[in-house]
């Protein structure tokens, strides 16, 4: 059995140690509120959308039998309470709420589009459990905790019905706003003028192949997107985001922007890597590229 220094140090202790401190711009409840309900939005839609373009025949003609179809009429239904309820609490202090935007989603059948919703449930989770820190009032923490346990439930059944293991960690991990962002921008294809400024920006984006799961221990290549500024960053580092925690692994380049990294232990499940040029710490000032979506499976 492998005891990691967390458990010999203390949870708590590790927990606090994760991600080291790192002065951000001071951002209000009514923020936060708005990037959650962009999300939500994103989501709402998806859902909707998906269930109208997928029949219930289809979804079980592609090996998911009932109460599949009904349940996932059941999430639709959570997000668009999700986003009701935001909208009430944004209302009721009088701050503009986010408007929906116009979206396109790549699911083309409904397997894909089970996947694709299985990532965008694990970044929910993700996102209010790394926006959790900067909410001041309670009454907003206590809100967005309840959807983020509502967010994993839907997470794991969409895991395990897709043969995942619905638990893949101890812990799960913690996105800042501008990686989710980073996310959750190529879905969107343009938002209403009139919505709020969010404080966010994207980074250049990273993809990896193989696209599917891996394994620790095994190699991928890393792609980065329109944006990436090699010049300057020679000493890069992958970080896998986890919440006790980066963890690290050297990067090789191939050239072309791309670069073959080692998928190192202590990463499970759905994971986020980041290229970064600090071994010191994740943060918005030296994240040059991701993060990028791995589902790294238990050997």
């Amino acid at each position: 059995m492998k005891i990691s220094s967390c458990v010999l140090l203390g949870a708590t202790f590790c927990l606090v140690q994760g991600r080291p401190f790192v002065k951000k711009r001071a951002v209000n409840d009514a923020a936060i509120l708005n990037y959650a309900l962009t999300l939500e939005h994103l989501e709402a839609t998806f859902y909707q959308q998906g269930l109208q373009n997928y029949s219930h025949e289809a979804f079980m003609n592609a090996g998911f039998p009932d109460p599949f179809y009904a349940n996932l009429q059941e999430v639709a239904s959570d997000e668009h309470t999700h986003v009701t309820f935001l909208t009430s609490a944004l209302n009721a202090v009088g701050s503009p709420a986010v408007a929906q935007c116009n979206y396109a989603f790549p699911a083309t059948d409904p397997k894909s589009f089970v996947a694709l919703a299985n990532i965008l449930e694990g970044v929910g989770v993700s996102a209010y459990l790394g926006a959790a820190a900067s909410i001041a009032n309670k009454t907003y923490l206590t809100a967005a905790g309840s959807i983020l346990t509502v967010e994993a439930r839907h997470n794991a059944y969409l895991r395990e019905a897709l043969g995942q293991v619905p638990f893949a960690q101890p812990f799960d991990n913690p996105l800042d706003l501008n990686e989710v962002y980073t996310l959750a921008s190529p879905f969107i294809t343009s938002c209403p003028s009139t919505n709020p400024q969010l404080p966010v920006k994207a980074f250049p984006s990273l993809t990896m192949t193989p696209s599917g799961n891996v394994m620790n221990g095994s190699t991928a290549t890393l792609v980065t997107g329109a944006g990436f500024n090699a010049t300057g960053n020679s000493n890069l580092s992958a970080a896998f985001i986890t919440v006790t925690g980066p963890v690290y692994a050297p990067l090789k380049s191939t050239g072309n922007n791309q670069f073959i990294v080692t998928i190192p232990e202590g990463v499970e499940g759905q994971s986020y890597i980041v290229l970064t040029s600090s071994m010191s710490g994740v943060s918005d000032d030296n994240i040059v590229a991701g993060p990028a979506i791995v589902e790294v499976m238990a050997m």
